[in-house]
């Protein structure tokens, strides 16, 4: 059956869904960690408010991983020319990544209020500077950058940062803080809640504004379109429905229309990218598309055997570790013994 199969069109769904899986669920983990400092008032409700992410933040991780050696692998010529334009962005991120980790680990190696502020703000802005440089990174991709007939990038930095690469990172930004806010009111109890559940509201409508104009942007500055198709529309009626909701305080249902808002951003993304996966400005028919960039037929079954072996086992660790860590925590849980 694989034989006959459109790999090359599997493999670019499946590393959709793959960015998907990322982007959701570490998306209300870059929110957490970049509204920690907003919304406590002393060490113990920032001590509550990580702790909602700590168990899961690692294994959220994962779905990037996967993303991206599923690139290397299913399309080696994408991976090679992306990182060659993007080196700089990918190393801010790698960085900030790997920041955040010994952010978390070493924010309790001190009791002293100096040391643990000073890495509970190391946390926020090594959270906000992924979210921001992914939605860089994914509307260049999609508008387009300087890439010859040998598939090789042609420009400079300068060709990466423009307006419209710029309001992408502010949508996934603001996607990112939307979705956290929702979910320490979600998770929480006392002020964290409450100040997170009327943050939601403001930054769910904010969103909403955004999430508009990065749609009409692309349909009107990219496309060249009028009327943009159904998941763009969809995702911005998605969005404000989390700002009704939250203005209702509906916390759990409003954690879950920020995360679906984020399934139909990518869902629409990914789908008016297809067949492309690398767009060259220079000239339309040097684009990377998933025929010309993707690796030997061989290989692609080989990898579609093992993913489909190995996917049950990570999607069942990744349930389990909610399940497990499931409900709401306290201030009592937290507060030093007197």
């Amino acid at each position: 059956m694989l034989i006959h199969l459109d790999l090359p069109t599997f493999w670019f769904s499946a590393l959709a869904f793959f960015w998907i899986g990322y982007f959701v669920l570490e998306g209300f983990d870059f929110g957490v960690g970049m509204l920690t400092p907003f919304v406590s008032k002393d060490e113990v409700d920032r001590t509550l408010a990580l702790n909602t992410i700590l168990p899961v933040w690692d294994g959220n991780e994962v779905w990037l991983i996967v993303a991206g050696a599923g690139t290397f692998a299913a399309f080696p010529d994408w991976y090679a020319t992306l990182f060659s334009a993007y080196f700089l962005p990918l190393l801010l991120i790698v960085i900030a990544l790997a920041t955040r980790a010994v952010a978390f680990k070493y924010r309790t190696r001190s009791d002293t209020e100096r040391w643990r502020s000073a890495w509970t703000w190391a946390i926020a802005a090594c959270s906000a500077l992924p979210a921001l440089l992914f939605g860089v990174a994914f509307a260049g991709i999609y508008r387009g950058i300087p890439v010859n007939g040998q598939m090789e990038f042609t420009g400079d930095f300068a060709n990466l940062i423009h307006p419209y690469a710029l309001l992408g990172g502010v949508c996934t930004l603001s996607l990112s803080l939307l979705q956290g806010a929702a979910f320490l009111s979600y998770r929480t109890t006392g002020g964290v809640r409450e100040r997170s559940g009327r943050l939601s509201v403001w930054l769910a409508w904010a969103t909403t504004g955004v999430v508009l104009m990065f749609v009409l942007a692309t349909e009107w500055g990219v496309n060249r379109g009028i009327i943009p198709n159904w998941t763009a529309t969809a995702t911005i009626f998605l969005a404000a429905t989390a700002a009704f909701l939250a203005y209702r305080g509906k916390e759990s249902w409003t954690f879950l229309a920020s995360s679906v808002t984020i399934v139909f951003f990518f869902i629409s993304y990914f789908a008016q990218l297809y067949p492309d996966v690398l767009v060259s400005s220079t000239k339309p028919e040097w684009s990377l598309t998933i025929y010309n960039a993707s690796s030997s037929h061989y290989t692609l079954v080989v990898m579609t055997v093992a993913a489909l072996l190995g996917l049950p086992a990570v999607l069942f660790y990744q349930w389990w570790s909610y399940r497990v860590f499931r409900g709401r925590l306290t201030r009592g849980q937290f507060e030093p013994n007197r």
